[in-house]
């Protein structure tokens, strides 16, 4: 038996030593899935399993490149080059470039990212002169997306009836023409987009039988991470591959499927056993990362959802802190209040800022928590922000490359023809568009008969022109004759980028000629760092020169994770939920989990969407190793007005032995109403900041993000709802205290029971001294100096408040 398996624990060592059948290994969070999954690898090879002959399916090139490295370390004879690892589409990419002829498509075919496919739906939809408030890019490719990841192609989608009447329900009936348009035009530059990546090699595998049959002899063994977040175009891949000799392993935990909304399916995973009755299925349950009280808390969760494979999740860490909830009455305390805490986690855990992250439901949330932030001087970063590939000085050097390899790549031609500058403007871009629209063919091949003045309508620009296709043709001659990193600072330099920066020196073009230098960099690097594909039958070397083509593919097919984190800078991450799986943190804040918002107001139309919520309030829980916070507002800002919250059904859901609840907690049914609740607090909450302590804010504050207006939420047996009418809020401010000479109206607490020079004790602050006592509408609100100089002056409202007395 191979050394590396001793330091497995049984359920570990089982699901790596069973490898010669159908498996299902259900990997609890913290697990240890991916060293499974690596020495499983390791240990078929050693039993003589051919590397060659096993696929490794992955979601981010990142994780393929640390599950090699894991299978080289165990491995360390050279064998795991041979294996078929990567994500899906680079693959399959791979795939698709052996096969493109069959397709219709040439093997130099560029990748169109979704900035790519977005511009292109803006060209045809400007063209047909729609209304882009009904046809916005974005929500096109969207819907489009989400089709294909179901296999719709788009001929399938137009002859859908359907589908059509629900477009004309949506008020958007060119939807399908739209569609069609696109798929032509993707096919005319010889592009595929992400989703095409994988629709077409469905379509190989289904119309080309011996390409099928040569990859089911070729792959004996598959192997697939993060089955639950398949959508039906990869579950299909799978079937197919896997349904002569059934040798399929599948790696996932159903209670970690949270990627509905792009296609994935919680199905393919809890039917696996339908698929492949012979099946085997192993559970991990031991969490290492988390302490007992978070993991406890956390199955407590996710004991509530129906749909899902019994399992028990369990750790041997320490016993832990319990997870803490914390109530503020408006979204911006609650940023303070977060602030606060993590300014004091960083300087408790020796100032490794990286180790806390802020996760939110919505991206709208993290305005206020960076406002609160930056007052506490406390360094964040917004995870999921602008991508290093994102810019434009490396869009358009990316393009240049694009148009080098692939000349019939019209998006990335009308990106880089005026760029820099050279006298070509919009008039004349659009006039070879319009003509190679009537001719039937690529920008490129009217730009190349400019030349000879075959394009009567380009003449005055013909000059331009073949300036232009000249530098390109001649870049193209170059790009076998040179090393990569040597044709790419050709490339910037003849291309006239570097210069146009130099020439306009500021702060931003130094920092475009970074970013440019960077991108040629790792280029230099992409020899070292490639994951190189090879097979008994290639005929190129391991240490060969890697090619431009390789270095596209290898940027072109980075998916969101692979980019965003390239930050790893020592700073507070703030980011969604949904981007933080995969990820884990010492300390984590999980904020505005209220009814309407964590479950979103989506939610609420089924029982689906409701457990897939359960699902990412799960995931959300479980990145923490020793501390999680909960945090919930009482009133939030959106669109324009201040609503009432109630805290999220999630809160009460969770074991109340591993949980500490706000000593308020059992009142939030009663309190949680426009009559018990003053709509404006009386003082904005900035602990560090007494000069903001007694002052009063005219306005609740917020994200300052337009939001859908929350609807009441629907009663449970754990919460109150909303109060149902809330169109008199917003006359409900908090009132001015009575004037000389005015009535003042009944409240409810009684004035004898606190006094001036009363000692007091507060369950976050500690103790102090009152000093004012004001009486408002219906509450007192009592200034309080604490004895601790972090806390300082304070006005509370007695009815939060809760202050004991002292005797």
């Amino acid at each position: 038996m191979s050394h590396f398996t001793d330091t497995l624990n049984p359920a570990q060592k089982e699901a790596v030593l069973n490898y010669d059948k159908p498996s299902l290994i259900v990997a609890g969070a913290g697990s240890g899935k991916t060293r499974v999954l690596t020495s499983r690898i390791a240990y078929m090879i050693e039993q003589g399993v051919h590397p060659g002959s096993i696929l490794a399916l992955t979601f981010t090139n990142k994780a393929a490149r640390e599950m090699r490295e894991r299978i080289e370390q165990l491995v360390p004879d050279g064998r795991a080059r041979y294996i078929w690892m990567g994500t899906f589409h680079s693959v399959f990419y791979r795939i698709l470039r052996q096969e493109a002829g069959r397709l219709g498509f040439d093997a130099n075919f560029t990748i169109y990212d979704t900035a790519n496919s977005e511009s292109l739906l803006s060209t045809i939809i400007k063209e047909r002169n729609l209304n882009t408030d009904e046809y916005k890019p974005r929500d096109i490719h969207s819907r489009i997306s989400l089709a294909k990841n179901n296999l719709v192609t788009a001929e399938a989608y137009a002859a859908n009836t359907s589908f059509v009447a629900e477009d004309r329900q949506r008020k958007r009936p060119e939807f399908s023409a739209i569609f069609l348009e696109y798929a032509r035009r993707c096919k005319a530059n010889n592009a595929m987009d992400f989703d095409d990546l994988l629709i077409y090699a469905n379509i190989l595998f289904r119309d080309f039988p011996d390409a099928l049959e040569q990859y089911r002899n070729r792959f004996r063994y598959i192997l697939v991470d993060e089955y639950q977040d398949t959508n039906y175009a990869q579950y299909l891949i799978v079937r197919r591959l896997a349904q002569t000799h059934s040798n399929v392993c599948v790696v996932g935990d159903d209670a970690q499927s949270i990627y509905s909304f792009r296609g994935a399916k919680i199905e393919n995973i809890l039917r696996f056993q339908n698929d492949f009755p012979e099946a085997k299925v192993f559970k991990l349950e031991q969490n290492y990362r988390s302490t007992q009280n978070i993991v406890n808390a956390a199955n407590s969760i996710i004991a509530k959802n129906d749909r899902q494979i019994p399992k028990h999740v369990f750790s041997e860490n320490d016993e832990g802190d319990r997870v803490k909830v914390l109530k503020a009455y408006t979204d911006q305390e609650e940023a303070y209040l977060v602030a606060d805490l993590a300014k004091r986690e960083g300087r408790e855990n020796g100032g490794r800022w990286n180790e806390i992250a802020v996760l939110y439901r919505n991206n709208s949330q993290s305005r206020a928590i960076e406002d609160a932030l930056r007052r506490r001087d406390v360094p964040y970063r917004i995870y999921s922000g602008h991508s290093f590939y994102d810019r434009k000085e490396i869009k358009d050097l990316v393009a240049y490359f694009r148009l080098i390899v692939n000349p019939r790549d019209n998006e990335a031609l009308r990106r880089i023809i005026n760029t820099p500058a050279r006298g070509i403007g919009a008039v004349t871009v659009a006039r070879v568009a319009a003509v190679a629209a009537e001719r039937g063919v690529s920008m490129w091949e009217v730009l190349e008969g400019t030349g000879s003045e075959q394009v009567p309508e380009l003449k005055t620009a013909a000059k331009k022109l073949a300036d232009f296709t000249g530098l390109i043709r001649s870049l193209s001659l170059e790009r076998s004759t040179k090393p990569l990193h040597e044709f790419g600072l050709e490339v910037a330099t003849r291309s006239g980028l570097i210069g146009s920066y130099r020439m306009n020196p500021s702060p931003e073009s130094e920092n475009a000629l970074e970013n440019i230098n960077e991108l040629l960099s790792s280029m230099q690097n992409f020899k070292e760092e490639r994951i190189v594909l090879a097979y008994e039958e290639d005929d190129r070397e391991a240490d060969a020169e890697p090619t431009v083509e390789e270095w596209l593919q290898n940027i072109s097919l980075m998916t969101d994770m692979d980019k965003e984190g390239e930050d790893s800078k020592n700073r507070v991450v703030l980011m969604t939920v949904h981007s933080a799986k995969g990820l884990e943190f010492d300390t984590v804040f999980i904020v505005g989990v209220e009814e309407n918002l964590f479950p979103s107001l989506m939610s609420a139309t089924s029982q689906e969407k409701l457990e897939e919520e359960r699902r990412l309030f799960y995931v959300a829980v479980t990145r923490a190793r020793k501390k999680a916070f909960v945090s919930f507002a009482r009133q939030r800002f959106k669109w324009g007005n201040t609503e009432f919250c109630s805290p999220s059904r999630f809160i009460t859901e969770m074991d109340e032995r591993y949980v500490d609840l706000p000593a308020d907690m059992d009142e939030e049914s009663a309190e949680n109403s426009p009559a018990s609740l003053p709509k404006q607090r009386q003082e904005r909450y900035r602990p560090e900041r007494p000069a903001y302590g007694n002052r009063a804010v005219s306005g609740a504050g917020g994200s300052g993000h337009p939001e859908r207006p929350a609807s009441p939420a629907p009663r449970t047996p754990h919460i109150a709802a909303a109060p149902p009418d809330t169109r008199n809020m917003k006359s409900m401010g908090s009132r001015r205290p009575a004037q000389e000479g005015e009535t003042t109206p009944k409240h409810t607490v009684s004035a004898s029971r606190y006094a001036v020079g009363m000692r007091v004790e507060h369950a976050k602050f500690g103790r102090g001294e009152i000093t004012n006592i004001e009486e408002l509408a219906s509450d007192m609100k009592i200034t309080v100096i604490f004895d601790d100089g972090t806390a300082g002056r304070k006005s509370l409202l007695s009815r939060y408040a809760n202050l004991k007395i002292i005797d």
